[in-house]
């Protein structure tokens, strides 16, 4: 174990006094925190801190790119282990968890604003004493950050119908590699010209500033809900999809699920199209029968799930795509193509496999037990992409895990130069080993 060295003392003995309470030596960091660091990092940070306040946040940021130390930032560490390995050693983990504080709820304007800390399941259940709700269901919703949701992009089955964390951010804030604190969007201070600093930092995991608030759009609780789950053949339920995006249903999710998926959900041995309504009862009634039209005309079985079963059902699906024994990655097809792509990766995998794709944009999360390159070159033969998000450290070591292959390096790396000239921040996190 790496012991802190007398260079880095005055992180814990002068960084700041009102701020001393709050740093943790690597020693006595609590043991889940260090399995999280350790799956980004051969090395072990010698401190960890939690500050409380933006402004402590900041002066803590200023002194580390004073003496350039560099320095992990995380939410609760929940996806922590998605995005690349740290590049190089750093002297600092720096989490926003107990920056956790609601800022401003805006009932009638349905805005909320939030600071980073605060996990996504405790604003839903401050949101529905007000019969509001943010339409986001990420990755392990029950301890999610609403700054690491930002900083992966990490949505959900709702983008259907309120569109990706972009579409919802309304305003940030958040502490640059300098220390001082910028705002852009919403309930704006002070603002950076030039950029459209909403969609700059979603998904930019952690690289270019430390979010430390941001301010959503909210919506009201649907009277009513329910899930339709349809099974068959992959070239029947790919026409489904295709009437219904054509028509004028609209349903809040309609995901493409493999045959594993639903055989997990005790269903079928088929692939599924799962579709959600939520709006007014009679609105529901009327397209589900159309939706029961389709199936039968398409040789489909239909499930229809409501109330708890229903609730029971979406949180099983989020419990399959998390297994922590499989290798998970975010891929991006053309939403045509889908149906090809579950075909040939199914084949290819011996039915094996795990796969939740949106059926409108064609983003979405497989999962798999070994790594074959072939699954991402059928991503990129339909126009497409495949991220690796959670893998064994070998594989990340000795395999690119952005996979990216367009012309936008460059300008990316001038991004991270023109806010983090002495990258200080999540060094290598990013693809580019920014």
């Amino acid at each position: 174990m790496n012991q802190p060295s007398d260079s880095l003392l005055p992180v814990a003995s002068c960084l700041l006094p009102c701020a001393a309470h709050q740093i943790i030596a690597w020693d006595n960091l609590d043991p889940d925190w260090q399995a999280k660091i350790k799956s980004i990092s051969n090395h072990n940070p010698p401190y960890f801190i939690s500050p409380d306040d933006q402004v402590i946040l900041s002066e803590v940021i200023e002194y580390a790119n004073k003496h350039q130390y560099s320095i992990l930032t995380c939410g609760q560490g929940s996806k922590l282990n998605w995005g690349g390995k740290l590049s190089k050693p750093v002297e600092l983990v720096v989490s926003t968890q107990k920056l956790n504080r609601i800022v401003e709820h805006a009932l009638e304007d349905l805005t909320v604003t939030v600071e980073a800390g605060v996990k996504l399941v405790d604003l839903q259940q401050i949101l529905q004493q007000a019969k509001q709700f943010l339409p986001l269901d990420p990755s392990y919703p029950e301890t999610a950050t609403i700054g690491g949701i930002i900083a992966t992009a990490d949505s959900g089955s709702w983008r259907q119908r309120y569109g990706g964390v972009r579409d919802l951010l309304l305003g940030i804030s958040f502490v640059r590699a300098d220390g001082k604190i910028a705002s852009a969007g919403g309930r704006v201070v002070k603002n950076v010209a030039g950029y459209d600093l909403m969609k700059l930092f979603t998904g930019s995991y952690g690289t270019l500033g430390i979010i430390s608030q941001a301010t959503f759009r909210v919506y009201p609780i649907p009277e009513a809900s329910l899930t339709i789950i349809l099974t068959g053949e992959l070239n029947h339920l790919n026409q489904a999809r295709q009437i219904i995006i054509n028509s004028g249903l609209t349903p809040t999710a309609i995901d493409f699920i493999s045959a594993t998926v639903v055989k997990a959900l005790d269903i079928s041995s088929h692939p599924g199209l799962i579709l959600r309504w939520q709006t007014i009862p009679e609105s529901i009634n009327q397209q589900v029968q159309q939706i029961e039209t389709i199936a039968k005309e398409l040789n489909l079985s239909s499930l229809t799930y409501q109330d708890e079963p229903e609730k029971n059902l979406w949180q099983r699906l989020t419990k399959i795509k998390e297994s922590p024994n499989l290798i998970t990655c975010k891929i991006g097809l053309m939403p045509n193509k889908v149906g090809e792509f579950l075909q040939e990766y199914a084949q290819l995998t011996n039915n094996q496999s795990l796969a939740i794709i949106h059926a409108r944009s064609g983003l979405g999360t497989i999962a798999f037990s070994q790594w074959q390159p072939e699954i991402r070159r059928i991503c990129e033969n339909k126009q497409g992409f495949l991220t690796i998000l959670t893998a064994p450290n070998t594989l990340k070591e000795n395999t690119d895990i952005w996979g990216y292959t367009g012309n936008g390096l460059t300008i990316m790396e001038k991004l991270k130069t023109q806010f983090d000239p002495n990258y200080i921040l999540n060094p290598g996190r990013f693809l580019g080993n920014i």
